[in-house]
C-alpha cells in the first residue's frame, strides 16, 4: 500500500510540473528585425533610422508569423501614460530620441506595452526587456511632449507583460547627431 501510495503522490507530482510548464511558455528572444517585413531595410544610411515617411507602405507591413507567441524584445521605453517615474503604458522603440526628438520609426518598429502594474522608470528612453505574448494590430497613442501633442501609430502591443530594466539593446540603430554646441570646444 505504501508503494501504491508513493506512486500516486510521484505521478500528481509530475502531472502538476507539466501543468506548470504548459501555464507559462518559454518566450523566445526576438530582434526588431524580427518586426519587419523580410527585405525592408532597418537604415537609410549610417547615422540615418529608416523612418515611415519614406516608405512605399510607410512601415505598415507587420510580420504575423509572431502573432499570440511569447516573446523578449528589448528597447527603449518612451512613457505614454505615467504618474510621476510610476509607468502604466509606453512605447517600446529601437533608438533613443525615436517619436519625441527625432523622426517616428515606422508602425512595425513600434510595439504598444500596457503593464498590469506600473513599472518604475528611471528615465524617458530607459533600456528595458519586455515578455509578454506579442500581437501585431495598428493602434494610435498620444504622447505628451514639451512642444506639443504627438499622434504615433504603433504596429504591434503586448499582452500578459513582464518589465525588466536592460543594460543595452543589442540590435538598436545608432544615430549619430551633430552636437549644436560644438563651437563651444573651440
Amino acid at each position: 500500500m505504501n508503494f501504491v501510495l508513493r506512486s500516486a503522490v510521484a505521478a500528481a507530482a509530475t502531472l502538476l510540473a507539466c501543468g506548470a510548464n504548459a501555464a507559462s511558455p518559454v518566450a523566445t528572444t526576438i530582434f526588431w528585425k524580427d518586426l519587419r517585413p523580410a527585405g525592408q531595410q532597418a537604415a537609410e544610411g549610417p547615422g540615418l533610422p529608416m523612418v515611415a515617411a519614406k516608405m512605399p507602405d510607410h512601415g505598415e507591413t507587420l510580420s504575423t508569423n509572431l502573432d499570440g507567441k511569447t516573446v523578449t524584445l528589448t528597447g527603449y521605453a518612451l512613457p505614454v501614460d505615467r504618474d510621476g517615474d510610476l509607468v502604466y503604458q509606453f512605447l517600446l522603440v529601437p533608438w533613443t530620441g525615436a517619436c519625441s526628438h527625432m523622426p517616428t520609426p515606422p508602425p512595425n518598429q513600434i510595439v504598444l506595452v500596457t503593464m498590469p502594474k506600473p513599472y518604475k522608470l528611471a528615465k524617458a528612453y530607459e533600456a528595458v526587456s519586455v515578455t509578454g505574448t506579442l500581437k501585431p494590430g495598428m493602434e494610435k497613442s498620444q504622447l505628451f511632449i514639451l512642444d506639443g501633442v504627438s499622434v504615433v501609430q504603433s504596429g504591434y502591443s503586448f499582452s500578459k507583460v513582464e518589465v525588466a530594466s536592460a543594460e543595452s539593446v543589442p540590435d538598436a540603430v545608432v544615430v549619430h547627431q551633430a552636437n549644436p554646441w560644438s563651437f563651444m570646444k573651440k
